[in-house]
């Protein structure tokens, strides 16, 4: 059972469902003796209630319907440093986790977990500043020695890259290499060496590697 905290604590809950901020809140209530919570059902009211409200812990939805809070954490960061970050979410936490905490965050935890885990989440936030699961643990020592094996785009040149946009974005060679001011046998080279580095063999698969590596 985890023990319950005596002290008081500011919190958000931003999620687009109100069951879920509901649960959280429940959750919050019996962790914390004496929590002052605040909702949010979007990115435009987490920005509204953190100007309003002094805020110890936000716990934010990964995705919410006017974006994604990964464009908002080093916003938060910037202006709100005292406040500690945990994304819930039903993104998947081997995919997605590091980023989160790269852009700001101090914990990730899946929307699949239970209640006991949640508690301890948010036990853990609030007692030594973080929660990071054994797999985020493993996945954030990888990421320090081979960030291109949690993120395969990192193997692209600066060049490659930006081609690499350009094609996930619905552009052709032909407007790739108007664009670039380049030929269009340089877009193709850069193409196949793209294709050959993230090992891959089709503009479908490009476009969801970007999806879910870069643009999601």
């Amino acid at each position: 059972m985890t023990e319950k905290h005596s002290g008081s604590l500011r919190i958000l809950i931003a999620d687009d469902h109100n069951i879920v901020r509901r649960g959280i809140q429940m959750i919050v209530e019996d962790l914390v003796e004496q929590a002052l919570v605040h909702q949010a059902s979007s990115i435009a009211q987490i920005r509204e209630k953190l100007r309003q409200y002094s805020t110890d812990i936000a716990i934010l939805d990964a995705q919410l319907p006017d974006g994604n809070c990964i464009e908002l954490l080093p916003e938060i960061r910037e202006l709100y440093p005292q406040t500690k970050i945990l994304i819930f979410s039903s993104f998947d936490e081997e995919t997605y986790s590091v980023k989160f905490i790269k852009a700001g965050a101090q914990g990730f935890l899946s929307k699949l977990s239970d209640e006991d885990k949640i508690r301890n989440a948010i036990h853990r936030l609030i007692e030594t500043g973080n929660y990071y699961s054994p797999l985020t643990r493993t996945l954030l020592r990888i990421s320090e020695q081979h960030p291109e094996l949690l993120n395969p785009l990192d193997k692209l040149s600066e060049r490659e890259f930006e081609i690499a946009k350009l094609f996930s974005t619905g552009s052709g060679n032909l407007e790739i290499a108007n664009q670039l001011s380049v030929r269009q046998n340089t877009v193709s080279t850069y193409k196949k060496r793209i294709f050959e580095k993230l090992n891959i063999d089709s503009l479908v698969e490009l476009i969801e590697m970007m999806k879910t590596h870069h643009n999601f």
